[in-house]
C-alpha cells in the first residue's frame, strides 16, 4: 500500500482545523496528517496539537498558500511518502472523498489528480467574478497544456512521487494552482480530474474576495507567461 500523506496549510483556521483533522481521522484513519501552520496569529496550533493526530509544522511567519505548500511537499519527499493530498482548513473540501483521488492516481496513468467543481453539476455556484476568472484562466491553461482541465484553481488535489518531486524543487509563490498545472505540464507530467461535491466554508473568510478577483486573474496570467519564458530562454540558449 502506498503511504499518503494529507498535507493541510493553514492560516488562522483555530475555528475549523480540529473538525478538518477529525474528518480525516474518521474517514481515512491509514492516512498520514501534516498541518502546515504559515504564521498564524491565533489558536491553530494549539486546536492541531489538541487532536493528537496531526504532525506540526510552523513557519516563522506567513509565506502564503504556496510557501506553505512547498514546506509541506518537501516533508513530504523527506519522509519517503508516496502521495500526497492538499486539503484545506476551512472545512470547504470532501475529505470522504480523498480515497476516490487516491484510487484514480493508482490507475497510473496521471501525475495529479485534481477534485473538480465543474467537471459534473455538483452544485457549486461560485460568484460572477469568480467565474470569470476562472474560466479566463481555465482558457489559458487549456490553449497552453491541453487536456481539457475545467477546474484549474482548486486546491483539492493528488499527487504521486513524481509530482511531489517538481513541486518539492519549484512551486508558484502565491495562487500557485493553475500555474502549477503548466510547470506541471512543463516537466513532461499529466493531470486528470474527478467529480468532487465541496462543502460550504465552515469559518474564517476567503482570501480571494470579489475586488480582488481581476488582481488575481492577472497575476496569474502573467506567471504563467513568466514561466514559459524562462523555459523557452533555457531551450533556446542550451542551459539544462
Amino acid at each position: 500500500m502506498p503511504r499518503v500523506l494529507v498535507i493541510i496549510p493553514a492560516y488562522n483556521e483555530e475555528e475549523t482545523i480540529g473538525d478538518v483533522i477529525a474528518a480525516l481521522r474518521s474517514h481515512s484513519p491509514e492516512y498520514n496528517v501534516l498541518v502546515i501552520d504559515d504564521g498564524s496569529h491565533d489558536r491553530t496550533a494549539e486546536r492541531v496539537r489538541a487532536t493528537g493526530h496531526a504532525a506540526l509544522v510552523r513557519l516563522p511567519y506567513n509565506l502564503g498558500i504556496g510557501g506553505a505548500m512547498q514546506t509541506g511537499f518537501k516533508y513530504a519527499i523527506r519522509q519517503g511518502y508516496d502521495i500526497a493530498i492538499q486539503c484545506d482548513a476551512d472545512g470547504q473540501h470532501p475529505v470522504e472523498q480523498i480515497p476516490s483521488l487516491v484510487e484514480r492516481l493508482s490507475r497510473n496513468d496521471a501525475d495529479v489528480v485534481i477534485g473538480s467543481r465543474y467537471v459534473a453539476d455538483s452544485g457549486y455556484t461560485p460568484s460572477l467574478s469568480r467565474r470569470i476568472g476562472k474560466s479566463i484562466l481555465s482558457r489559458l491553461v487549456d490553449a497552453l497544456i491541453g487536456g481539457g482541465i475545467t477546474d484549474t484553481t482548486s486546491g483539492f488535489r493528488a499527487m504521486n512521487r513524481r509530482a511531489l518531486e517538481v513541486f518539492a524543487d519549484r512551486y508558484p509563490d502565491d495562487y500557485p494552482e493553475a500555474e502549477a498545472l503548466v510547470i506541471l505540464h512543463m516537466c513532461g507530467l499529466r493531470a486528470v480530474e474527478i467529480p468532487v461535491t465541496m462543502h460550504p466554508r465552515k469559518g474564517g473568510v476567503t482570501s480571494i474576495k470579489p475586488p480582488h478577483a481581476a488582481y488575481y486573474m492577472v497575476k496569474v496570467g502573467l506567471a504563467i507567461f513568466v514561466d514559459l519564458f524562462r523555459t523557452t530562454k533555457r531551450t533556446t540558449s542550451g542551459e539544462p
